[in-house]
């Protein structure tokens, strides 16, 4: 499919168990030579899909960009989630890790940018070889545990790792998201797995969870996170509590509120829709030029 200004192809590209993740490579039209190429990791359960215009625009402005499925959802899932194996620490284990080595083999040459949404940057931070990216940009990112919600959200966050997941998961063998309006349907394993997370003070990087912390450790590029003030799902003090697992990280946090962007509200997933283009979009792809350059 072609535009005046972007060119896109969907192809498969392998997880590092060889699993193939549907993906989306957008380029720009006119560019001889690529030396940024961007991978945009998504929210838990949302479609790759959902980037099209972000992606479409940051091709507009010399990336290449990746879009990608992570396993079990969207064009990446199995006709029934059925006994479908799969969990969190997949996507950044293996889905990412293995979206990472293709660009490097695909775009030799280029800087690795990251966009991380919502559980897209949390599951950077466990991929192996998360020290080839050269920056990233995280929206909505957060930890999950339940305490770090404001008081009188608490009791909703507590009731949806202890009791909702497991208690509707366990029994379908499946989480019935799309039914709640929660984005796709996840696997048992992807489930489960996040809401033990959830319960836990130090979420992903807990002592009971199979995640790597040398591999957060790994990760020394520059950062910039952004959450915003009306966001349910990503309160300030859950996305400052991420930017702690990124220890040697250079990161940077900024704080949108609905009036310093001159609108009503702005939610977590309103940051990528297209009336954000001015000023966020651009902010976005000045700073990813700025700090890819970086190093």
């Amino acid at each position: 499919m072609h535009d005046l200004t972007a060119i896109t192809s969907d192809i498969n590209i392998p997880a590092t168990d060889e699993f193939q993740l549907a993906a989306t490579v957008y380029k720009p039209a006119e560019t001889q030579s690529l030396n940024k190429t961007v991978i945009l990791n998504s929210a838990t359960g949302v479609k790759r899909t959902f980037y099209a215009h972000f992606a479409r625009f940051l091709a507009e402005e010399g990336f290449a960009v990746v879009t990608f499925d992570y396993r079990g959802i969207g064009d990446s899932r199995p006709v029934t989630l059925n006994k479908f194996q799969a969990f969190m620490h997949d996507w950044g284990e293996k889905d990412i890790a293995g979206v990472i080595d293709w660009v490097g083999e695909n775009f030799p040459g280029s800087d690795i940018l990251a966009v991380g949404h919502s559980v897209g940057g949390q599951v950077m931070g466990v991929a192996h070889n998360n020290d080839r990216i050269s920056a990233m940009l995280l929206v909505a990112s957060q930890s999950g545990y339940w305490r770090l919600w404001p008081w009188h959200q608490k009791l909703f966050i507590l009731i949806f790792w202890y009791l909702f997941i497991p208690g509707l998961t366990i029994p379908l063998s499946y989480f019935p998201a799309k039914f709640f309006g929660l984005g796709e349907d996840l696997p048992l394993g992807v489930a489960l797995e996040w809401a033990s997370w959830g319960r836990d003070p130090k979420y992903i990087i807990g002592e009971n969870n199979r995640v790597s912390k040398q591999n957060f450790q790994r990760f020394t590029a520059p950062i910039l996170s952004y959450s915003v003030a009306s966001d349910f799902f990503a309160p300030k003090k859950a996305a400052d509590e991420l930017m702690t697992y990124y220890v040697n990280a250079q990161t940077t946090r900024r704080h949108l509120t609905p009036a310093s962007l001159q609108v009503s509200e702005i939610g977590h997933f309103d940051f990528f829709r297209k009336p954000f283009k001015d000023p966020l979009w651009r902010e976005c792809a000045a700073w990813l030029k700025a700090k890819g350059d970086t190093r």
